[in-house]
């Protein structure tokens, strides 16, 4: 092993762990905040669409392009880090949609926007979820990982929680407005970090597929063209359901098992199988649409928009 770069990637790694720490503390630690206008905060990976289209400001012109990546506090970037707090200090926020609860990724920045909510920060979280990854647990998660109540508004995913239940704002992309014929009977759609294991990949090669890499024309139409979708990929599921697909699920985390309908779920052993038990709902993408708009109303009014 060489001893030097080692050394010099802990460094690094200490450096870096030392910086995110202190922009976190640094925003806590404002005595006045802001709420002058609004910003939708959320993880932007243009390699997830389900993370990218999760974002309520994608929907709604009074709030249309503010939007801050939730992972911008690990910049190495001197202002993109002043850009991250200068957005937080002035700005209500939006804390939106995806997996940001009981996930380790997004634990510090969750606790961070629990803290000024309780300093006069006006806070919602719309359309999040939690995201336990403990396989000895996915199906059983009952509280979050910070306590909601501190929040000025809250609208969560998780149909089993007993916060106000608002799916993903991602339904209301016209996207979903019309349908295409079938021409495949089942269809693969991957997460894209599935996509780099080549035995998995392997047991699916006698079917089409795509992964959740792609971009959402793509991926939406896979999903319109397919009767039934394969899927580890939780925005493959909940679109595939919007979209009336019969769905087998592959759940790397607890987001799959909250959703208010719920697939088949399976795994490699039995997928085959459990295909001549898939079945479809009709209905939801209307009713998601539905319960959005209501939640937006609450929304602006709560923020004076």
């Amino acid at each position: 092993m060489d001893i030097k770069k080692f050394l010099s990637n802990k460094m690094t790694f200490f450096k870096r762990s030392a910086s995110k720490n202190k922009i976190i503390s640094k925003i806590k630690n404002i005595e006045v905040f802001k709420n002058d206008s609004i910003i939708n905060i959320h993880r932007i990976d243009n390699n997830n669409v389900g993370d990218f289209y999760c974002a309520p400001h994608l929907y709604f012109n009074n709030i249309k392009g503010q939007s801050l990546d939730i992972f911008d506090y690990k910049s190495n970037d001197l202002d993109v880090l002043n850009n991250f707090h200068n957005k937080i200090k002035d700005n209500a926020l939006i804390i939106g949609g995806g997996g940001l609860l009981n996930r380790s990724s997004f634990d510090m920045q969750m606790k961070m926007f629990e803290h000024i909510a309780q300093k006069g920060k006006k806070t919602v979280l719309w359309g999040v979820g939690h995201n336990e990854k403990n396989h000895s647990s996915l199906n059983k998660v009952k509280s979050y990982n910070i306590d909601t109540g501190n929040f000025g508004l809250v609208g969560v995913r998780d149909y089993n929680m007993k916060e106000e239940y608002v799916p993903c704002a991602s339904c209301l992309h016209p996207i979903f407005d019309f349908k295409v014929d079938i021409t495949q009977e089942v269809g693969v759609i991957f997460h894209k970090k599935t996509v780099k294991n080549k035995h998995i990949i392997s047991q699916f090669k006698e079917y089409p597929s795509t992964s959740n890499t792609t971009n959402l024309e793509e991926m939406i139409s896979f999903i319109k063209k397919t009767e039934t979708v394969i899927t580890d990929s939780y925005h493959a599921m909940y679109w595939s359901m919007l979209l009336d697909k019969k769905v087998i699920a592959f759940p790397n985390s607890s987001k799959f098992y909250s959703f208010k309908y719920q697939p088949i779920f399976s795994n490699l052993d039995n997928f085959k199988t459990d295909l001549k038990k898939a079945h479809s709902y009709s209905g939801i993408l209307e009713e998601s649409r539905e319960i959005n708009m209501k939640f937006s109303e609450k929304v602006f009014n709560y923020l004076n928009l």
